[in-house]
């Protein structure tokens, strides 16, 4: 079988549902095609109960489309998966599901890019031939997990963040957390609430904040110079939560806004992880050495056993696994190599919605100049 559109957009998550509005809004055809059985399967699927958007909703929206008037200022999981599904339905958005693509190449002779993809329930092969192609798979694609001696062996429960649901299940058990990102912190404050002996691994330093001061401070640097507004957040976070240090938490020297702008590393969002380690709810503890049975060893010689392990060491980009002739605009690790704003573009009609680590607002924003980047060269295609 063989399809021709326009524009092909691999991946049905926030950024390819965003990409399909925008161009739906211009009259550009295209087709979207996503390997899972839904839309959005991150949230949908891979997500903890008790997650909502750590950015208020003025910083969460999608091109085209505001949240209802009475949502609340920080979206519930439940809420944004019932925002993307109206989302869908109101720009007639139909994902071609449990399609996964296996490669993606240039064909210079006729310019425009082919698409091997597979039914996943028929087996059926489907050719796709573009003029543009929209790479949409998302940095979240696969789980990361670091390579650490002894894990295969560990005797308990080792999962990544993305089957975490509750603490529910690991109540009176010892449960070590690695990674100190907004996951990491929030699934250890979910773990202690729900009665676990909760340990956490804090292996770089990270700023903390609560979701009112960065929210402030996304509001000021849309008028204030970037460094005057970091150093402002810096001194209402000590004011805070005080010196951390002593906590084994140590501030990065960059501010937080500048460090997200140059590294796509997010400051961490406080739901009351802090007070539980400041109460000795929570242990931090620092770099695994190895594992050996249930124990695990730490730099420094510290040792304890553990029934489960939670890696939030976030996840990884699997586009280079199918995108041939894809180096104009992507790096050995599937992400861009331009630095935002200039990430989005490649060579030959080639594009990244959702890649550049800046979140729901960076998605929109990839979004619009994709589709308007596409209108211009649609007519001379036509």
């Amino acid at each position: 079988m063989e399809e021709q559109t326009v524009v092909l957009i691999v991946g049905a998550g926030p950024a390819g549902l965003a990409t399909a509005a925008c161009l739906t809004q211009l009259s550009i055809p295209y087709v979207i095609v996503e390997r899972e059985d839904c839309s959005a399967s991150l949230w949908r699927n891979r997500a903890y109960d008790r997650l909502k958007l750590h950015l208020a909703k003025e910083f969460c929206e999608l091109p085209h489309m505001s949240y209802p008037a009475d949502a609340p200022t920080y979206i519930p999981k439940d809420q944004f998966v019932k925002y993307l599904d109206n989302y869908i339905e109101c720009f007639n958005i139909q994902p071609k599901y449990h399609t996964a693509i296996e490669s993606c190449s240039y064909d210079k002779v006729r310019k425009c890019w082919f698409g091997m993809a597979r039914d996943m329930t028929t087996s059926v092969t489907v050719r796709y031939m573009a003029r543009f192609l929209v790479v949409a798979s998302g940095e979240n694609s696969a789980a990361n997990i670091p390579m650490i001696p002894g894990l295969h062996e560990f005797a308990g429960e080792a999962i990544h963040s993305s089957r975490y649901k509750s603490g529910a299940p690991y109540s009176g058990k010892n449960v070590l957390v690695v990674g100190c990102g907004n996951s990491g912190m929030e699934i250890a404050y979910d773990l202690a609430s729900h009665g676990a002996d909760t340990s956490i691994v804090v292996r770089s330093p990270v700023h903390i904040m609560t979701k009112e001061i960065i929210r402030l401070g996304m509001t000021l640097v849309q008028h204030i110079p970037l460094n005057v507004v970091d150093d402002l957040l810096v001194r209402m976070s000590s004011f805070v939560f005080g010196d951390l240090s002593k906590h084994g938490i140590v501030r990065p020297k960059l501010g937080p806004l500048l460090l997200k702008a140059k590294t796509g590393r997010s400051a961490v969002i406080d739901v009351g992880t802090v007070g539980l380690i400041k109460d000795g709810a929570i242990k931090v503890l620092g770099n695994i050495f190895k594992i050996k049975g249930n124990i695990v060893q730490f730099e420094g010689g510290k040792e304890n056993a553990f029934d489960a392990i939670v890696f939030a060491t976030g996840y990884k980009s699997t586009a280079n696994k199918w995108l041939k002739n894809g180096e104009s605009m992507l790096n050995n690790d599937g992400l861009p190599k331009q630095e935002f704003p200039n990430h989005w573009k490649g060579e030959n009609g080639l594009y990244c919605a959702g890649l550049a680590k800046r979140g729901l607002a960076g998605i929109a924003m990839d979004a619009k100049n994709i589709a308007n980047d596409i209108l211009s060269s649609y007519h001379s295609y036509t």
